[in-house]
């Protein structure tokens, strides 16, 4: 098919998602937009490498950063700021009510004074305070589980049919290369594993509502928001495919399980069955480990038993350990 067509043909199909998918029996607020925004450049690629804007000469891209991206990330900040004051008792209310989050950001900002970088890690303390401010927009909203279910779902219309897309048809932009030169899809992302990890936290979100909807079948739309959600799902199934994550795609197979089993009526009528389940689920990935099975499970996920080269990095790290380090208990642990 012709690149063009099959832009135009990802077009009219991201908008037919959004279409079947639209509800207005709940009401979410447009600051939603907000955390879409940023999520959507978090989960793909910065502002500047999309729009091929070069870094001032004789910066350090790693230390300095981009301006651009600096300026995009401010003003989203900026303005999820304005949102929160508006919700302020909102806001008040579920940071009294989750006081470790304050006490850890406080202590990332006193962490400043020992970094070898304070100017830097205090610019990245501030990015971090976006997601903060990105995830209070989302529960302090009038319909926070439906703020959630609509943010991820928006978020999935966008990002994976455009990296079909440039996966099929657009290989410059979709695939790239490892260290070792094999090929690899990254779709909207860098690497593969970060476009395993997107679709992974979308997946989740698919089945979720694919379950939703055809459990409660009073849903308003149900017809229509079910394609529209099912239409998600497949994408994500085929993304599994082409990231090649075997990380990913195990998480999604235990995670997916737990929604799926807990919707059973056997579970939903004794809650605390949940953790049972959730410990049989560590209790046998324990016993897998403690009689080497381990071996067995990576290579049905079409992995080696050596990592999959990683052993490599370490070979390459070891030598460059300074002497200062290698006492006989560190020589006795390698």
């Amino acid at each position: 098919m012709n690149p063009s067509l099959a832009s135009l043909i990802c077009v009219c199909g991201v908008a037919g998602l959004f279409y079947l998918d639209r509800d207005s029996s709940v009401d979410t607020s447009n600051a939603l937009w907000l955390p879409i925004i940023y999520l959507s450049i978090i989960g793909s690629r910065p502002l500047s490498v999309w729009l091929g804007v070069s870094p001032p000469s004789g910066s350090n891209v790693q230390l300095d950063g981009s301006p651009l991206d600096a300026a995009v990330f401010g003003l989203l900040l900026a303005a999820s700021l304005v949102v929160l004051i508006r919700r302020r008792q909102r806001v008040r209310g579920f940071l009294t009510s989750n006081l470790p989050i304050l006490i850890y950001f406080f202590y990332c900002l006193v962490s400043v004074a020992w970094a070898y970088y304070p100017g830097i890690a205090f610019k990245r303390w501030i990015k971090a305070i976006g997601d903060l401010a990105m995830v209070l927009i989302i529960v302090t909203d009038g319909h926070p589980v439906a703020a959630l279910r609509r943010l991820i779902s928006w978020l999935g219309f966008l990002l994976l049919p455009i990296s079909v897309l440039f996966i099929k048809y657009y290989g410059y932009l979709g695939r790239g290369y490892t260290p070792d030169g094999e090929q690899m899809n990254t779709g909207v992302t860098t690497n593969k594993n970060s476009l395993g990890l997107i679709v992974f936290v979308i997946s989740l979100v698919a089945l979720w509502n694919v379950r939703s909807l055809i459990t409660h079948k009073d849903e308003p739309n149900r017809g229509r928001r079910l394609l529209a959600q099912g239409s998600l799902l497949a994408f994500c199934l085929a993304l599994f495919g082409m990231a090649d994550c075997a990380t990913c795609i195990s998480c999604f197979i235990l995670g997916g399980g737990l929604i799926l089993l807990t919707g059973l009526h056997v579970i939903r009528s004794r809650p605390g069955r949940i953790h049972v389940l959730c410990l049989a689920i560590f209790l046998v990935g324990g016993m897998t480990l403690l009689f080497a099975g381990d071996a067995g499970v990576t290579h049905a996920l079409g992995r080696k038993s050596n990592l999959s080269g990683r052993t490599e990095i370490w070979a390459a790290v070891i030598p460059a350990v300074p002497n200062s380090m290698v006492g006989a208990g560190f020589e006795a642990f390698w």
